[in-house]
């Protein structure tokens, strides 16, 4: 059998590369060798340090996860690889796989799916960040010349607004408290504001900051009767806001946004296969190349994993090279 590393969460805050063995590969299975994989800095750290309720713990498994919260756990999802053994359709194929950390893996094969021509490996591992952002805008459904706000320029953030900038006619800032993302929002093409500065009478507002003082920046610059898309996720954190002002005389309105199933509006046309498709082609835009930020060898997980939860570091996307496992 053949020998595979992988990064587990042996118990919060303290991760570990095991060595796994990998079965062979039915007839309807692929044999895929990991070139990067990347680290999801809301959901994924949040398993990592043990964050995950009780009471989600079943919802929040990946689609290939391993073990339980709060560990040990094998936990991912942005995986980019070539199929070594499989159909002969996929055999050399780049593709894009929700798996965890991990050198070589065996899945059944239409758990993969191809990464376009033209979208370079490790870009394509922002897949499911693309992914989560097609999920948002098909929920927050704007309009031909909205002014749209993202709050929050993280990894999602800066991906939504992107995706923003193409509509025709809207106008988009991004807002953050870290005034080094204005680099990044320079090249996404989308304007860019620190909070203090935040433009009022928005058609839309779209938080993915992972903060209760982003929301409430949400509430206070959205219209009257607007629309905040709520796209963070808190795990276990308490969530305090200030509804006693305008919130209920201007009738506002707070709607979540979570990748796990397709929008209603789009549940009955589209699969969540074609939605990762989909991310995968806009890929192609190489914009893209400002959220990777960060790359490190596999080896070095264990101490990467503990640096980004400490919550010191400002990485976008920080991806790990298996090129040598």
């Amino acid at each position: 059998m053949r020998e595979a590393t992988a990064f587990w969460v042996d118990e919060p805050g303290v991760g570990v590369l095991r060595a796994e063995q990998l079965p062979d590969p039915g007839e309807c299975d692929v044999l895929v060798r990991t070139l990067h994989s990347g680290v999801s800095r809301g959901t994924e750290l949040s398993v990592f340090t043990g964050r995950v309720p009780e009471g989600e713990r079943d919802r929040m498994r990946a689609p290939f996860q391993s073990g339980d919260f709060p560990g040990p756990v094998k936990y991912g999802y942005l995986n980019v690889g070539v199929v070594e053994q499989g159909p002969r359709s996929l055999v050399g194929r780049t593709v894009f796989t929700l798996f965890p950390h991990q050198s070589a893996f065996v899945v059944p094969a239409d758990a993969v799916v191809p990464v376009p021509e033209g979208v370079p490996a490790r870009r394509a591992v922002l897949g499911g960040a693309v992914e989560t952002a097609v999920n948002v805008l098909w929920d927050a459904a704007p309009l031909v010349g909205d002014r749209v706000t993202v709050v929050g320029a993280g990894m999602i953030g800066c991906c939504i607004a992107r995706l923003l900038h193409g509509i025709p006619g809207v106008e988009v800032v991004l807002v953050d408290i870290e005034p080094s993302r204005r680099d990044v929002a320079e090249r996404l093409g989308v304007a860019f504001a620190l909070s203090s500065d935040a433009p009022d009478g928005r058609d839309l507002v779209i938080n993915t900051s992972g903060s209760d003082a982003g929301l409430q920046l949400a509430l206070a610059t959205v219209v009257t009767e607007g629309e905040v898309i709520e796209a963070s996720w808190y795990a276990d954190r308490p969530v305090t806001l200030m509804l006693g002002s305008d919130f209920h005389s201007r009738r506002l309105t707070i709607r979540s946004s979570q990748v796990g199933v397709v929008p209603p509006r789009r549940r009955g046309s589209r699969s969540t296969g074609d939605r990762l498709a989909l991310a995968l082609r806009f890929l192609r835009d190489p914009a893209f190349d400002a959220l990777l930020t960060a790359e490190s060898s596999w080896r070095d997980l264990p101490e990467v994993m503990a640096r980004l939860a400490d919550g010191s570091n400002t990485d976008l996307c920080h991806t790990v090279d298996w090129g040598d496992a």
